[in-house]
């Protein structure tokens, strides 16, 4: 059969999607590249949030509105469990496959084209821990959330939080470094949580140690996705004391008054998360912090927005992603009283980033001189090269643009010779 693999949302599902890949290969399938060309059209659904849900209903309602007469259409992943009724909903959609059962996804394909299941070959332990993007790749560390957030559906769609196996995560890294990926981001919903439900505090730290002895050789590694309250002093050394990982922390902190983060379910403690970020910098030179922060959360009043606009300008994050609340059925946030109007929330999401930009171009202007490091993503015919540098995540963060020589999948040094606010951009140096 041949199979069209649509997938949205967050890194973690990309993950899930190459592993339904390599179950699909490994029972015979093909993967194509046009929905024209597909038996099965699979869609690898994202149901995080409201815009999440109703972008992946639309990319359904899109393909099932085009579908050839024996094409069958298949939503998998987080919307097919805690949403079904939404994709059922849709005329057209012929079967659901929830996120927690995406490695049934050959059989299920077998028993809508009505054939006998073909038992597939050996498949690696490690199938479904990785998503290989270019020279970088996802490596996802656990499963599920046992956080108690007010405001997330995750627990309810993934279910409690599980660690990976580390021997099959160190397995997987020697893998990715063979076939010549060049940076390992570690994903979960929280990667300092690593270890916890098995009993180890610093379950993280051990893993990355345990990567970098495994495959010495990798040029970066990555670390997404952290809570603030996990992070311990022995996490802090090993993130400081290996050149491996890039000095880059992602902290999605979501407020910076203690009442606003109390009624969200989220450590209040701001002076603590002071210290803690007073604390990464002093021992990570040269370290950029990325956070998220929600806006229009219900309550939210004039101080205590004043509050989350005044610790941005204070702690100067350097990469800042700001989102409107979203009220999700189920949760406890959904329950609670004094809405902030859409327009409200959307006004204050404007003004932070108005307050973050001119943080973020100072930022770039210092680099201004500078030689980077910079992992090439793709060059064109024209010699201009563009990828990213050690302070920039896939996808989420900054590009460089830089003109010269280089091959993709190359780490190589760029002068840069100017900035905005998320881009830099110079000149490959020696080419």
């Amino acid at each position: 059969m041949r199979i069209y693999l649509v997938t949205l949302g967050c890194p973690k599902n990309e993950v899930d999607s190459a592993g339904m890949a390599a179950l699909l290969e490994a029972a015979g399938h093909t993967l194509v590249e046009r929905p024209a060309r597909a038996d099965i059209l699979l869609v690898n659904t994202c149901g995080f949030i409201r815009p999440a849900r109703a972008e992946s209903l639309g990319v359904i309602a899109a393909l099932a509105g085009k579908k050839r007469p024996r094409q069958k259409l298949v939503a998998a992943g987080c919307m097919a469990g805690l949403y079904a009724g939404e994709l059922q909903a849709i005329p057209g959609v012929d079967a659901l496959l929830p996120t927690e059962r995406w490695g049934e996804v050959a059989g299920l394909v077998s028993r809508l084209a009505g054939t006998e299941p073909v038992p597939p070959p050996d498949i690696p332990a490690t199938a479904g821990l990785s998503a290989v993007n270019g020279a970088s790749a996802y490596l996802k560390i656990a499963e599920g959330c046992s956080a108690h957030c007010a405001f997330c559906t995750i627990p309810r769609i993934k279910g409690p939080y599980r660690s990976f196996p580390r021997a099959a995560l160190l397995a997987e890294a020697g893998r990715l470094l063979a076939q010549g990926v060049q940076e390992i981001v570690l994903v979960a919903q929280d990667t300092t949580f690593y270890g916890r439900d098995q009993g180890e505090e610093d379950g993280l730290a051990g893993l990355i140690e345990a990567l970098l002895a495994a495959v010495p050789a990798l040029p970066w590694l990555r670390l997404m996705y952290t809570y603030p309250g996990h992070i311990t002093p022995r996490l802090v050394d090993v993130l400081a004391g290996h050149p491996q990982v890039c000095p880059y922390v992602d902290i999605p902190l979501q407020h910076a008054h203690p009442a606003t983060l109390k009624r969200m379910g989220r450590p209040a403690d701001v002076a603590a998360v002071h210290d803690l970020l007073g604390r990464l910098r002093a021992r990570i030179p040269g370290l950029v912090l990325r956070s998220t922060f929600i806006v229009g959360y219900p309550g939210e009043t004039g101080e205590e927005f004043a509050a989350l606009r005044d610790f941005i300008l204070e702690e100067a994050l350097e990469r800042v992603g700001v989102f409107p609340y979203y009220a999700e059925e189920g949760t406890a946030a959904a329950r609670l009283p004094d809405r902030v109007p859409e327009e409200v929330a959307l006004a204050r999401r404007d003004e932070l980033m108005a307050v973050q930009q001119p943080i973020a171009q100072a930022w770039g202007q210092r680099q201004v001189g500078r030689t980077v490091e910079v992992l090439v993503e793709g060059v064109d015919e024209k010699g201009l090269v563009v990828g990213r540098t050690r302070w920039d995540a896939p996808e989420v963060d900054g590009l460089v643009l830089a003109q010269g020589a280089a091959a993709v999948g190359a780490i190589v040094p760029v002068r840069v010779t100017a900035a905005s606010a998320y881009d830099l951009w110079g000149e490959v140096e020696g080419s």
